[in-house]
């Protein structure tokens, strides 16, 4: 069994080398992390680190055989055996609770299971409810808006977007603020949050009067979105590609024939000659800039299709191979997809650029700056950055 203790507004639970804090986060919520290192760890991870706290006031209590920390309208219990239950503190129901399994041989509701580099795989098991609905969790194609029973992917893939926040109709929402690859299967008989690689468990849950509340409190404590300008709630238009900058600009001018309105057209992949070069190929291109201020005449905005890949014939290769700026795996390899590119007669084995470089960010904008920004283009997406890309 377990032992307890607080320091300040955090709740601390241990048993051998695991502890578990349990702290308020912001209002209405409270942020669990674990490991065994015994200190949290400043991971990078989703929540703003300097919250509002919440106005009501927070409670901590300490018996023989469980602790209560109470935020607002949420409560968790952890019991000796670090069993923990979340409640609303108003009218006691339970929103969500670890799996009770202390009657039968089954995985911790919290297992760290060691791998390399001081990494583990990480389960978190907790109990399902019959008629538990939950919703969010990012974009899929399964086509379906209650998730429960769904298995899904924590990676992000070509029109699969996944965002690892659930609101339950129970009247929680669900953090998982974990930044590695996993997945959260929802089933009947249990849910469970996988992390192939991680040094700790971290999640946040808040509780609300209503999904509104809920929404908005996740907002607070992971940052609001700036506002759309005008400009971007209007039509944009995007197809697999156009080839030519004349082909495009017929688009935009066939548009307007039709008295159509028109915000956005987008240049996607291979504007390039070349993967990394990240300028237009002077070949199809000819006069980006003239382009562009056609495009302006029409009150429509041009934005560009940027890859982070970098091909080995392209001009930046060599300069950004020599310089450390492109991802390496620890058996030194750089190529990390396979597509294609011009004047490579087959697959191309493509390297990515290291956007956790500062350096490598700095070139890569740079070199847009200097190609893209200085033509007039004042508006691109990173593209083709999913992991299984």
């Amino acid at each position: 069994m377990g032992h307890f203790r607080c320091s300040g507004q955090v709740l601390i639970w241990q048993e051998n080398q695991q502890k578990v804090w349990l702290q308020p986060w912001s209002k209405n919520g409270l942020r669990c992390q674990s490991n065994l290192v015994g200190e949290p760890l400043q991971l990078p991870q989703a929540l703003l680190e300097s919250p509002h706290l919440p106005a009501v006031d927070v409670t901590i209590e300490i018996g023989e055989s469980e602790a209560v920390i109470r935020s607002g309208l949420i409560q968790a219990t952890v019991s000796r055996s670090g069993r923990i239950r979340y409640f609303n503190a108003q009218t006691g129901a339970v929103l969500f609770e670890e799996r009770d399994n202390s009657a039968y041989y089954a995985p911790a509701n919290r297992n760290f299971v060691p791998r390399n580099g001081r990494l583990y795989r990480l389960e978190a098991w907790f109990k399902a409810y019959e008629g538990e609905r939950f919703f969010g969790l990012g974009q899929h194609q399964h086509g379906r808006l209650d998730q429960k029973g769904c298995v899904i992917d924590l990676h992000q893939r070509n029109t699969e977007v996944a965002i690892p926040f659930l609101v339950s109709n129970r009247r929680y929402g669900f953090l998982w603020n974990n930044p590695s690859v996993g997945r959260v299967e929802l089933g009947n008989n249990a849910t469970r949050w996988v992390a192939e690689g991680t040094q700790q468990l971290d999640y946040y849950v808040v509780a609300g009067e209503s999904y509104a509340d809920i929404l908005e409190q996740y907002a607070s404590v992971t940052g609001y979105a700036p506002p759309l300008p005008e400009w971007a709630s209007g039509f944009w238009q995007c197809r697999l590609r156009y080839e030519t900058q004349a082909e495009l600009l017929e688009v935009a001018h066939e548009y307007q024939r039709r008295g159509l309105p028109l915000s956005v057209i987008v240049s996607d992949f291979f504007n390039w000659s070349h993967m990394g070069d990240w300028r237009f190929d002077p070949q199809a291109w000819p006069d980006p800039a003239a382009m562009v201020r056609e495009l302006e005449a029409l009150d429509v905005k041009l934005m560009v299709s940027v890859w982070p890949t970098v091909s080995p014939i392209s001009e930046n290769y060599e300069t950004m191979r020599e310089r450390g700026l492109l991802i390496n795996s620890e058996h030194g390899l750089n190529v990390f997809q396979v597509f294609l590119d011009s004047g490579i007669n087959g697959p191309a084995y493509l390297a990515y650029t290291d956007s956790t470089n500062p350096e490598a960010r700095q070139f890569m904008w740079e070199t847009i700056k200097q190609n893209y920004y200085a033509q007039g283009v004042r508006f691109w997406w990173l593209d083709s950055d999913e992991p299984d890309a």
